[in-house]
């Protein structure tokens, strides 16, 4: 059970990337690079990693809880963390960014490049809305290119039979087969 802690932590991890990333040149600000997704991929080596560092300095901390449930530390820690050696930290980054670039950002293209080339398959047979178009496609991606009953009924009654079958059709062609 996640408890709040944990992934506030993680995120605030996962922001100093993206801000070193960006302050060093390597992304733009406002422009969206995916590292998170990298790292999400291999979350226990990512906690190995991070754990690699914090665990061995654990047990050089004396702490007391307060009485406010908080921490208070006993003992002088700077040299804990002072000229500290993260080889290992610095390669995991840098073999999540290298992933992000060549495996992560092409295939998100390549889902997009597809969801394009659905959506345009859908336009030029039937007459829906956009938002109903995205949510026909969702509902087809989570049920492996088929248009489950119930989300028919829900969502898409006005649309015929011969209609689902040829949608189903293109979404098998365009996602499952390329």
């Amino acid at each position: 059970m996640n408890d709040g802690k944990s992934d506030g932590n993680g995120r605030i991890h996962r922001y100093f990337i993206h801000h070193i990333l960006t302050r060093m040149g390597y992304t733009k600000r406002g422009v969206i690079f995916p590292v998170s997704s990298a790292i999400l991929e291999r979350i226990d080596e990512y906690q190995d990693i991070l754990e690699d560092f914090s665990s061995p300095r654990i047990d050089l901390i004396q702490w007391k809880e307060t009485p406010n449930h908080n921490v208070e530390i006993l003992n002088e820690t700077g040299d804990l963390y002072r000229y500290f050696d993260l080889t290992k930290q610095a390669e995991f980054i840098y073999s999540c960014v290298a992933d992000t670039i060549e495996k992560i950002i092409p295939e998100e293209l390549n889902c997009l490049e597809k969801y394009d080339h659905l959506t345009q398959f859908i336009n030029n047979h039937i007459t829906l809305p956009d938002h109903e178009v995205d949510l026909l496609i969702k509902f087809l991606n989570q049920n492996q290119g088929k248009l489950s009953k119930n989300k028919r009924e829900k969502h898409f009654e006005e649309l015929k039979d011969d209609e689902i079958k040829m949608i189903e059709s293109a979404f098998h062609d365009i996602f499952k087969n390329s």
